[in-house]
């Protein structure tokens, strides 16, 4: 039997006091208010404090998440599918902007057509932030995907540690390993990409600490020798090396961090086709994690985000685990992507994990302005909610990220307090996953028009008809 028939669908909720009432039989806590109010919390400015850039003021507390395409050319160049995502992003009313990852090499990339920056494509990277409007702050997040690269469409990993599990499924080898040398010279492209998004006209450049990848995998790092590895200094080496080498060399740009606050076990299908931990603790691999694979524990997170502030970082987006190995955790959704597995919990309680993580380090760190995510599950509910948090002090920004595939224009509609448009809020479809796992560019297929009548629509209704037959049939 789907797992999906014993969850309440969010849409279901048509009330306040259905949603309130559902998180209480649930026995979790979100903040929700009675309503989001246009002229209020969600319309004021806040203040970013960075050490090099001075003050950046970003307009309201809406922010786009970076929401990665799979539609750049093969050399990594912005493609017209780009450009209309980034001209969407302009229009949407959010007044930061988190532009989508960026491979800092070729080696990197999370996919053949990820967006790579070097002196090839920055002119053409420029023209992004020419899309949006003035008064949007616009960063760019550099990124190498370490363990998850396929920069030519098979699976190229490089990684920071053998990890026991992760290894295995993707038939990881010693040799994937990066030596010290290769991340200093790795350090060095991050530098080099920074400069470059400083010359594309970005006020800032997020160093990605998140979901998997490289840099996030270094922060778990404790079995590793050397100068990037064991204790924290150690292993936060590479993010004070990169930030040293921006504050030398691009003088005025501001850094930021996008995190994955805490993480957990990798997860795997079970025999029913839900989601369950794939091993059992200890397990100290999880970075923010309590070291049994499936709790919570921000010690370390803490730890990090005082030496982040000590660097003169103000901005952080908070996330948390992986879209790899336990996207229930990173985006709570109703419907899995075809590669993954039936959500093993009723998603709001992965929501109200999230939010409360980022709530704890917001009100530790008030020197931070952080962005809060892994709202889409909450759908219709996301003003009330968003108003809630922000009002609350449980961030100061909340993020869109798949909401902004499908309805760029919600910010601007709750800030000028026209109704939401409902048949355009996400409902965590999950074919914007889907569709690049089988090499497909990325689009909310079942809401944007614009993708409904792409020609790719065909091959992912394709692709999610043959791997239905596989689960099937394994």
């Amino acid at each position: 039997m789907d797992v999906t028939t014993r969850l309440t669908q969010v849409k279901k909720l048509d009330t306040l006091d259905a949603l309130r009432s559902h998180l209480a039989d649930l026995g979790v806590e979100l903040p929700v208010a009675d309503a989001a109010e246009p002229d209020g919390v969600l319309a004021s400015p806040v203040e970013v404090h960075d050490g090099s850039a001075g003050t950046l003021t970003v307009p309201n507390r809406f922010a786009v998440l970076p929401m990665e395409g799979w539609d750049g050319s093969a050399e990594g160049h912005p493609t017209d599918l780009v450009r209309r995502r980034w001209g969407r992003f302009g229009a949407s009313g959010c007044g930061l902007v988190w532009g989508e990852a960026t491979a800092v090499r070729h080696d990197g990339r999370a996919n053949p057509h990820q967006l790579v920056l070097d002196e090839r494509t920055v002119d053409e990277v420029a023209v992004l932030r020419d899309l949006l409007a003035p008064e949007q702050v616009a960063g760019l997040q550099l990124t190498h995907s370490g363990r998850w690269s396929r920069p030519d469409g098979t699976p190229a990993p490089r990684t920071a540690y053998a990890h026991p599990i992760l290894d295995g499924r993707l038939g990881v080898d010693a040799g994937a390993v990066l030596a010290d040398d290769e991340l200093d010279e790795l350090v060095e492209a991050y530098v080099a990409a920074a400069v470059l998004a400083q010359q594309a006209g970005f006020a800032f450049v997020d160093v990605k600490h998140c979901h998997g990848y490289l840099l996030h995998e270094l922060l778990s790092a404790h079995d590793r020798p050397g100068p990037y590895g064991g204790d924290l200094e150690g292993r936060t080496r590479f993010l004070r090396s990169v930030v040293e080498g921006i504050r030398d060399r691009a003088p005025g740009l501001a850094v930021a961090v996008r995190l994955s606050l805490f993480d957990l076990l990798p997860f795997r299908a079970g025999p029913d086709g839900t989601g369950e931990p794939d091993g059992s603790g200890p397990y100290p691999y999880a970075f923010g994690g309590d070291g049994t694979g499936l709790g919570v524990d921000l010690a370390e997170t803490h730890a990090l985000l005082e030496l982040v502030e000590g660097l003169g970082i103000g901005l952080v987006s908070a996330t948390a685990g992986s879209p790899y190995y336990n996207p229930h955790v990173q985006r709570p959704a109703y419907f899995p992507p075809s590669d993954g597995y039936q959500p093993p919990e009723d998603p709001l309680v992965g929501v109200a994990r999230q939010v409360a993580a980022t709530a704890e380090v917001t009100a530790r760190h008030p020197g931070l302005a952080i962005v809060g995510s892994g709202l889409s599950y909450v759908q219709q509910w996301l003003p009330e909610v968003a108003q809630a948090i922000v009002a609350s002090g449980g961030a100061d920004l909340v993020g869109l990220g798949r909401m902004v595939l499908s309805y760029p224009d919600l910010a601007a509609d709750v800030l000028a307090g026209r109704p939401l448009q409902t048949r355009l809020v996400c409902r965590t479809f999950s074919d914007c996953t889907t569709a690049p796992r089988n090499g497909l560019v990325s689009g909310c297929f079942p809401l944007d028009p614009f993708y409904k009548d792409h020609p790719q629509r065909v091959e992912l209704t394709q692709a999610k008809k043959e791997a239905r037959r596989a689960q099937r049939s394994g």
